[in-house]
């Protein structure tokens, strides 16, 4: 964080509704919840598998009913911590509200951007969720972007002879699916005995694909598993599911599906998950699920005991100072092009930073560092068409 910033302001973060160290938490699965629904498999997508992966979902439901409680559940939506994060704007003192969000972060700026426009200073939006998008189609252009970040590593890697996905990068997919497919049936050993199984290999490689910091890493895990151990693979799916060396989990995950299910309406409808299901399998081959059945699981919100306090729409907030967003070409959990339809919604600044990452604002880029800067000390926005 540069010293203009930190002499400039004080830095106030909080844990919005049920997350965190706030109270109640949405806390539903027990650690061996989890443990046991990520050695299931994952791939059987015929209609005993899918009813199997429906009953998980209702009882993830049940757990948070029975845990939480319907009130609170009914009550953790983005239009509800906004309401609070005005709340602690007035209780600081703060008259207009300087604001920094990161991902999820973007979807409560912009929900306070819209409810309290007069009370807004400044904003930054990096690695946005577009809120007029459709929940579907972001989910579809999320995964193809985890695809993309793949090739990216892929082609990287392949300058080296010794990559184990191979030297040729066209190749690498099936490569990589040839050393994840056999999990499904013959989970990899593992020092602490629970062995990697299908459904971790896939989220160790997600995890991966966030920063290319962790490129090096999962080169050593593809090595490593060549040659028998998941070890590096469990280690990465174990920090993207917040598990510590003690087997105990953060709630995070339950508190992020609890949030979703209210902030968007879901799908019900079998044929649309079904088609959904095989177009995720077009653009997302390395995710591979096993062959397209014609079935597919409705999402855990399709059960969710409580209605969404949101659905997507056009942002309108008259009267906002101008934002800065900030969008990275080849984001794979924020697609791009969210960031510049956000931008033009709300008549904000747009600056995109050429890369492979999710959220890049003071992480050490100087030019994106410097614009944000700029930004949050004169509320100035780059020039139009601005990179990085």
């Amino acid at each position: 964080m540069p010293k203009e910033i930190r002499d400039r302001f004080d830095f106030i973060g909080f844990d919005p509704r049920g997350v965190g160290s706030s109270t109640p938490a949405i806390e539903c699965n027990s650690d061996k919840d989890v443990d046991r629904l990520r050695a299931q498999n994952d791939t059987d997508y015929s209609p005993e598998g899918v009813a199997r992966m429906e009953q998980d979902s209702k009882d993830f439901v049940k757990r948070c009913v029975d845990k939480v409680g319907l009130e609170f559940l009914a009550n953790v939506g983005t239009v509800n911590v906004a309401k609070d994060m005005d709340r602690l704007r007035a209780a600081l003192g703060d008259e207009k509200l300087t604001y920094l969000g990161y991902s999820y972060g973007t979807r409560i700026g912009t929900t306070y951007a819209e409810e309290f426009p007069q009370n807004v200073r400044a904003l930054i939006l990096d690695g946005v969720i577009d809120p007029n998008a459709d929940p579907t189609q972001a989910d579809i252009d999320q995964i193809a972007g985890f695809q993309k970040a793949f090739d990216n590593y892929a082609a990287d890697c392949a300058k080296s002879p010794s990559c184990p996905l191979g030297t040729d990068p066209a190749q690498a997919t099936a490569r990589y699916r040839a050393m994840v497919d056999p999990l499904v049936d013959h989970p990899a050993k593992t020092k602490d005995g629970r062995g990697l199984s299908h459904s971790d290999a896939i989220i160790g490689t997600i995890m991966v694909m966030y920063s290319p910091t962790l490129w090096e890493a999962f080169t050593k895990a593809l090595r490593q598993l060549s040659e028998g151990s998941g070890d590096i693979l469990q280690l990465l799916a174990d920090a993207y599911m917040k598990r510590d060396e003690d087997g105990h989990y953060s709630h995070a995950q339950d508190a992020q599906t609890a949030i979703n299910c209210v902030d968007e309406p879901p799908e019900k409808d079998r044929a649309k998950a079904v088609e959904k299901d095989r177009r995720i399998r077009e653009v997302a081959p390395f995710q591979d699920y096993g062959e397209f059945t014609g079935n597919a699981p409705l999402g855990v919100c399709a059960f969710w005991p409580v209605p969404p306090t949101s659905k997507p729409h056009p942002i309108h907030a008259a009267g906002l100072p101008k934002l800065l967003v900030v969008s990275t070409t080849y984001d794979p959990a924020t697609p791009y092009q969210a960031g510049v339809e956000l931008a033009k919604q709300l008549g904000g600044g747009l600056l995109t930073y050429d890369g492979t990452k999710h959220t890049i604002v003071f992480d050490g880029n100087q030019c994106v560092d410097k614009a944000a800067e700029d930004y949050l000390i004169k509320v100035t926005t780059p020039p139009e068409g601005a990179r990085c």
